[in-house]
């Protein structure tokens, strides 16, 4: 067959080949992405922002352009406090890393290059002001109402932590350079610690910082991951480095648990990740339930569905292990009367609806799944009949001081009754 007329395919060689070389060069720098449509048609809401825009995916929704004067605002004050006529030296500083940032961004950004640096020193000057005002109130003017009202501060808190509403890391540390002191970026990964802590739902917060550790960070909610750690973060699971994946299965709901007697403890002090299984009794760390947790949750395992390194998967597979405990609002009361789940919703279907579904689109549990062997001892322990046998006897007759009186007494009675018709089988002579 010919080609067709007017083809030429030395053009076409040429255009496809620029178009690898575009790819190679940019893939391996994308950081912040687009939620794909399965994992985002389970609950939209959790991934989009209630106040603040935050990069390009977002910008210009009618809803968020309150903020919009704010972040105007805040530049304003930040150039009368460090005496400048204008924004000209963050610009300048900006404009040398706009290409770069660009290819953060896994989707092509349509702003034209001066509405890209101008979103970048607004959305980060108000990132980086908004951090220090929190930590340092006398920094705060009188007349501002993001302080004056705690929900807006909540809101900040989570719309700053969405997976697609972020900016690169190396453009909050640029601009940091020149509000703060340059080159003290452990000072600004602080700052957005001490901003999140009120987010996280339960201990496991870590403060790794050091002079290097910036270089590793792609945006703030990539240093919290990092930084919200179960003390068994970096070690192989089995120990051996084995895969183990389908050598196990999940474990019965709380309910069930119960009726195979296994006791659940709330235990203190520990990251909200180390759960632990031993003699029967499973030691949970509190969980704290309220209105940002599932959104806070769902962003995170969003990061670990496209983060490059597949065995950073804490926050799925603890949100795995606790859907594998929670099937129905009892089990959800069970866990809160034992202190586990601390309800600040108040209703119990709606925190078990929610672990029903978080999993919902959801890749995993991989091979390097942290609670595996965990999940196998306690089968095995629920597969034991002599531990059902047993929780059934101290459900239905120990399960209060008046039952075991009363079982007392009956094997007292049996004991006297065995006695007696001992003694009239077999008289004394």
């Amino acid at each position: 067959m010919q080609p067709s007329a007017g083809a030429d395919s030395v053009s076409i060689t040429i255009g496809i080949d620029k178009k690898l070389t575009q790819i190679s060069s940019s893939s391996s720098e994308c950081c912040i992405f687009r939620v794909h449509k399965q994992l985002r048609g389970v609950n939209e809401k959790a991934y989009e922002p209630e106040t603040v825009a935050i990069g390009p995916y977002h910008r210009g929704k009618h809803s968020l352009q309150m903020m919009e004067e704010h972040k105007l605002r805040y530049l304003q004050l930040l150039l009368n406090r460090k005496n400048e006529s204008d924004a000209d030296r963050y610009i300048t500083a900006i404009i040398s890393l706009e290409q770069e940032a660009r290819r953060c961004y896994v989707e092509p950004i349509s702003l034209s290059a001066n509405e890209m640096i101008e979103m970048m020193v607004l959305d980060g000057c108000f990132i980086i002001e908004l951090m220090r005002k929190f930590e340092m109130a006398y920094l705060r003017d009188k007349n501002d109402s993001i302080f004056q009202m705690d929900w807006i501060v909540s809101s900040l808190q989570r719309d700053l932590m969405l997976f697609e509403n972020q900016l690169p890391f190396f453009i909050l540390c640029k601009l940091f350079d020149m509000i703060e002191v340059p080159n003290q970026h452990n000072r600004l990964i602080y700052l957005a610690l001490c901003f999140f802590r009120d987010l996280l739902p339960g201990p496991g917060y870590r403060e790794r910082i050091d002079g290097n550790s910036h270089f590793k960070i792609r945006h703030l909610l990539g240093l919290i991951h990092n930084n919200w750690l179960p003390s068994f973060a970096g070690i192989v699971p089995n120990g051996d480095g084995s895969n183990k994946k389908g050598n196990w299965r999940f474990i019965p709901n709380t309910i069930e648990l119960q009726e195979a007697g296994v006791k659940l403890v709330k235990i203190e002090g520990a990251s909200l990740f180390d759960i632990k299984f031993e003699y029967g009794v499973m030691k949970i760390p509190p969980l704290t339930i309220e209105d940002r947790t599932e959104s806070f949750f769902r962003n995170l395992i969003a990061y670990e569905q496209y983060c490059p390194d597949n065995e950073l998967t804490y926050i799925t597979d603890y949100v795995g292990f606790m859907d594998c405990l929670i099937d129905s609002p009892k089990d959800v009361e069970i866990l809160s009367r034992h202190g586990i789940i601390d309800n600040w919703l108040g209703d119990n279907e709606v925190v078990s609806k929610i672990f029903n579904k978080i999993s919902d689109a959801v890749t995993g549990p991989t091979s390097h799944f942290q609670y595996a062997d965990i999940v196998n001892r306690v089968n095995i322990h629920c597969g034991k009949r002599r531990n059902r046998w047993m929780a059934k006897l101290n459900r239905n007759y120990l399960n209060s001081p008046w039952a075991f009186i009363s079982i007392l007494a009956a094997l007292v009675l049996l004991l006297l009754t065995f006695t007696q018709t001992v003694f009239t089988v077999f008289p004394r002579k």
